[in-house]
């Protein structure tokens, strides 16, 4: 009791500032007591929180000092400032919610309302730049990166083609005047670009060169009559020797055995590329640079013009039966076996079944192509493969408006991965045929696993 009045003493020497402290302290009281009833019990521990703090300040600001220790009054404002920072920091009790506002969009979940006019970095901190793609839906990504990343420029869509059309014509007089015994067609352009579905760049296209045969003269034998047993290739046979001996056809000169060899046939168009054909001459005329290429198994011209560096691959090819047969042998010893081509009965499939339902089949084609050419792991899948799933699927998912692009894209990778983990792809139009027989285990394993792991996140391959 004594020390309490030898206290009181003290601050009444300080000019009467005791009896303001202690009115102070009663109202603090009065309040804290009563404020569970008034503010409620989070306002009751904001105002508590806020109290002590003042009245820490007041009593530090009273209390005598220790002369005798020189941090005394430097302990005392650092305590302050942390009591200050107390006050600070101390939440704001939430306002009453209101039934209208049960209808308004939900904040963060931090409760705070973002600043709407932004709020600046603090000064050295590292600025983010945001992406302006990490808030978009797979739909919108996949069409943002069609038309941002894959589309061909216009200048090469007007030019490649015109370009290619007059090597064409001059590759067609030059066979007409060197070999005016054989029966070569006329000459036609093909390739992605030709129907719409070339992506990234218009850098190569196909040049066909029809061998005109007399089918009385000639049979197709299937490949899994053979010893290949590979029904995507066929060999053509020479018939009837008895009657219409050797020379009655004027392709009989590239026969070996019975059989028309698409070897024989291409070492001849080689030569005549590389050795008989004056390119500069045509170039200069066509204001390009045109360079036959030695050391390939195909029949390929490069070509620099101002504006593009074009891949011309000419390819001679056999239409009987209903079947499209290409002269690619394939490597090894057999030399006489055609290639069955399936390019123009896709790419008429695909279009004609977006006709009938307004679909993004193409679309989708077009973007997969693309992912296919960016990514070195996915180059042998090919534009091929990817038509013939579209194809199998077709045939089981029934909505493929643009709409639908996104789940549509997901699903293919997923036929991907399934048939890559078989390591079987069968053809739309001859299950017999694996599309998948031409490429190794290891080619097989990383193009699956590349999309696998795409499955759960497609737009890494659009990066």
């Amino acid at each position: 009791m004594a020390a309490f009045w030898q206290q009181r003493g003290r601050r009444q020497e300080n000019g009467g500032l005791g009896s303001v402290i202690d009115g102070l302290g009663s109202v603090f009281d009065v309040l804290l007591a009563n404020a569970r009833l008034v503010l409620g019990v989070s306002g009751a521990a904001v105002l508590a929180i806020a109290t002590l703090a003042v009245k820490r300040l007041i009593d530090r600001a009273t209390s005598p000092r220790d002369e005798g220790d020189p941090k005394a009054e430097q302990k005392s404002l650092e305590e302050s400032w942390q009591d200050l920072t107390l006050i600070k920091t101390t939440p704001k009790p939430p306002k009453k919610q209101r039934r209208e506002d049960l209808s308004e969009p939900l904040l963060s979940q931090s409760g705070e309302a973002p600043d709407p006019r932004g709020c600046s970095a603090p000064l050295g901190a590292p600025q983010i730049k945001p992406n302006p793609l990490s808030c978009l839906t797979l739909q919108e990504k996949l069409l943002s990166h069609y038309s941002s990343r894959l589309a061909v420029p216009e200048s090469q869509v007007s030019l490649v083609p015109q370009l290619a059309r007059s090597i064409c014509t001059q590759l067609q007089n030059f066979l007409r005047s060197k070999c005016p015994e054989l029966p070569f067609g006329r000459l036609f352009l093909s390739g992605a670009l030709l129907d719409g579905l070339e992506v990234l760049a218009a850098d190569h296209v196909h040049l066909m060169l029809p061998v005109v045969l007399d089918a009385g003269l000639w049979s197709l034998i299937s490949g899994e009559d053979t010893v290949v047993r590979n029904p995507q290739y066929w060999m053509i046979k020479r018939i009837d020797l008895g009657y219409f001996p050797r020379g009655c056809s004027p392709w009989d000169k590239f026969m070996v055995g019975r059989y028309l060899s698409s070897n024989v046939l291409n070492e001849t168009l080689h030569k005549l590329l590389v050795a008989s054909i004056n390119w500069p001459a045509i170039g200069s005329l066509l204001g390009c640079v045109i360079h036959p290429v030695v050391a390939s198994r195909e029949l390929k011209l490069e070509v620099k013009h101002d504006q593009v560096e074009l891949s011309i691959t000419l390819f001679p090819v056999v239409e009987m039966e209903d079947k499209v047969l290409l002269a690619v042998p394939p490597e090894g010893l057999v030399e006489n076996l055609w290639l069955e081509s399936f390019y123009r009965a896709e790419v008429s499939k695909v279009k004609e079944l977006d006709a009938g339902d307004a679909g993004a089949r193409q679309l989708c084609l077009r973007i997969l192509s693309g992912v296919c050419r960016s990514q070195p792991s996915l180059h042998k899948l090919g534009g091929s493969a990817v038509t013939h799933v579209i194809l199998h699927l077709s045939d089981t998912a029934s909505d493929w408006g643009e709409e639908s692009l996104a789940d549509r894209f997901q699903q293919v990778l997923e036929e991907l991965v399934a048939y890559l983990e078989k390591g079987v792809l069968p053809s739309y139009f001859n299950p017999k045929i694996n599309l998948f027989s031409g490429l190794l285990e290891e080619e097989i394993d990383e193009m699956g696993f590349v999309l696998y792991r795409a499955m759960s996140e497609p737009e890494v391959l659009l990066k």
